[in-house]
């Protein structure tokens, strides 16, 4: 197996991991709004990784002026991702809404991988993408809705949701794209989540005051911040540069698999059989984008270099 491929793999699930447990750090702060969870998370956590980017930003400032276009695009999705997502959890559910986000991610990553950049996504991905929206649904299908809201507010959260999966698949092609592009990774990472997070801060001015009402409140804003956003896609941005973008967030679709594991040990949520077999299915995504051989790179890719 190819090393590197390994070590992004790892790299990415790690990633997953620490996002999964937002959901369950969530239900410790039930007083804080959805855009005030989210603003908080990745505004302030984007804001950290520019700050610690920064020589890398200074060097590359002339190849981020070049392609500031695939830096705003990143920006906007960056703005657009937490609020839809959390919004989703709040109006369709934590499963619903997480599951949602993240199984529609992998599917707007491989259109763009293959309209934009000419990569051939192959059967390998396909099937475990594949796999991991059908452990995704039998999570769904397990879980209990009795507790959720009108079907209208399902059916937004839905729709949250898919806007949620776009945006998070456009952010990590746009981060991948200035890789490509030459630009370092601290760097790439840097100005797309480091100016996303500027633009979330008047969210968090108007809707931030709920983080500062308790201790408990506010120690909830600060780990998802620090932890999750920071520190896991610190950790995401080494990931891209190992795998494509397509297999990083097909990876990441076991991310609600963490956040259901958790929810059982700690919040007290049951999961049925049903749900123990789509768990179960994440294990094989992952062992299928391990063992897959590695993809040649289209000639568009090629000419500009690959970092995989």
């Amino acid at each position: 197996m190819n090393r590197d491929r390994l070590r992004g793999i790892s790299a990415v699930s790690v990633s997953s991991i620490l996002w999964g447990t937002t959901g369950t750090a969530a239900t410790f702060a039930p007083e804080v709004g959805p855009l005030a969870i989210g603003a908080a998370a990745l505004g302030i956590g984007g804001i950290l990784q520019a700050v610690v980017a920064m020589p890398a930003l200074r060097r590359a400032t002339l190849q981020l002026r070049a392609h500031a276009s695939i830096v705003l695009l990143g920006a906007v999705a960056v703005f657009a991702y937490p609020l839809a997502f959390y919004s989703s959890m709040h109006l369709a559910g934590v499963a619903i809404g997480t599951v949602i986000s993240l199984a529609s991610a992998p599917l707007v990553s491989g259109i763009l991988e293959r309209v934009i950049d000419q990569r051939r996504l192959g059967g390998w991905w396909a099937s475990a993408a594949l796999l991991g929206i059908v452990g995704s649904c039998l999570l769904i299908i397990s879980s209990d809705t009795g507790q959720l809201g009108s079907q209208d507010q399902i059916m937004a959260g839905i729709g949250l949701g898919l806007i949620a999966g776009a945006a998070y698949a456009i952010y990590s092609w746009c981060v991948q794209r200035l890789m490509h592009e030459g630009v370092s990774r601290a760097a790439s990472m840097g100005s797309v989540f480091g100016t996303g997070g500027v633009l979330l801060l008047p969210v968090l001015f108007f809707t931030g005051a709920q983080l500062l009402a308790t201790p408990q409140a506010f120690a909830v804003g600060a780990y998802m911040a620090l932890v999750p956003m920071f520190l896991g896609y610190f950790v995401f941005g080494y990931g891209l540069s190992k795998i494509p973008a397509s297999s990083a967030t097909t990876i990441t679709l076991t991310e609600p698999a963490v956040a259901t594991v958790l929810a059982v040990l700690i919040v007290g949520e049951r999961l049925t059989p049903v749900g123990w077999l789509g768990l179960s299915m994440f294990g094989v995504v992952l062992l299928i984008l391990a063992v897959s051989p590695t993809r040649p790179a289209s000639p568009a890719t090629a000419r500009r270099g690959s970092p995989y």
